[in-house]
């Protein structure tokens, strides 16, 4: 049922991907209130169901789901590569989206070992966890890149992610994961409601397209936490870049999962809180 005194919003065809028209009323102390169209990001719940098995319910943003299903699978530990995932099904219903993923017989013990109810899972990444020891995967640290990356590379890629967010920029309501090459320039960008959503599909999309992540730099809209280290880590990805703040965990998994972890990048300057030695600065001593 619409509110009182809104009139119904406008057709959906308006409304890009992700996103849902809603009339609104604008109103302020000083200035005369208006009734007018406004954009929402749309939240959704998904189920990913693996070989016919309920594993985990989030709150997700209806777009690029199947590079999600490949990300999730992967940077939790449930799938070995991307050739473990023989099919993907979307499957939409009234109460939500069904991600059925049919994979290899040999990735059920791991799904059993990953096995968490994340229904509706929080900013922390952590519903649904039982014990301390399910916090964090064991995960081997990644060899050095191959080449260290330019601080005018990392620049260029925080500037170039701000212009390649249109969900973003319809709703401000989502986050965004941006794959840059060691130039700086952005490759691929996903978008979701969920910042650890956002870089799964960001991730999913690398795996499936057999891209060599030790030569390139994830950036992401939002603060870094632990979980978004370990993400990377898992990609093997050596630097992560975020626009907000790192927590003292996440810049603890990077200095021992050997991670570029690097904070507060606006316009040319960012701070760098672990493995500095994978940058490249002109005019710095070696």
């Amino acid at each position: 049922m619409k509110p009182a005194g809104l009139s119904p919003p406008e057709p959906q065809a308006a409304a890009p991907a992700g996103s849902r028209l809603r009339r609104v009323l604008r109103a302020g102390a000083q200035t005369p209130s208006r009734d007018e169209t406004d954009l929402v990001a749309q939240e959704v719940p998904v189920a990913l169901e693996y070989n016919g098995i309920g594993h985990a319910t989030l709150l997700a943003s209806p777009t690029d789901l199947e590079d999600f299903a490949f990300g999730f699978s992967y940077t939790e530990g449930i799938i070995r590569s991307a050739r473990d995932i023989y099919g993907v099904d979307i499957v939409e219903r009234p109460e939500g989206i069904i991600i059925q993923v049919d994979m290899a017989s040999a990735c059920l013990n791991q799904l059993k070992l990953r096995r968490r109810s994340l229904a509706g899972r929080s900013g922390c990444g952590l519903c649904g966890i039982e014990s301390l020891d399910e916090v964090r995967r064991d995960l081997p640290a990644l060899p050095a890149p191959p080449q260290p990356f330019s601080a005018a590379a990392i620049s260029a890629a925080v500037d170039q992610l701000r212009a390649r967010q249109p969900l973003h920029l319809a709703t401000g309501a989502t986050h965004a994961a941006g794959w840059a090459g060691p130039d700086g320039n952005i490759r691929q960008v996903r978008e979701d409601v969920g910042r650890h959503n956002a870089l799964d599909k960001l991730i999913g999309h690398l795996i499936r397209n057999a891209q060599d992540t030790a030569r390139g730099i994830a950036v992401i809209s939002s603060r870094a936490s632990f979980e978004m280290v370990q993400k990377t880590a898992a990609a093997g990805i050596p630097v992560l870049v975020a626009v907000s703040a790192p927590t003292s965990y996440a810049i603890q998994m990077a200095d021992e999962l050997h991670v570029l972890l690097a904070g507060f990048a606006r316009g040319s300057l960012f701070t760098v809180y672990s493995h500095p030695e994978y940058l490249s600065i002109p005019g710095s001593p070696t």
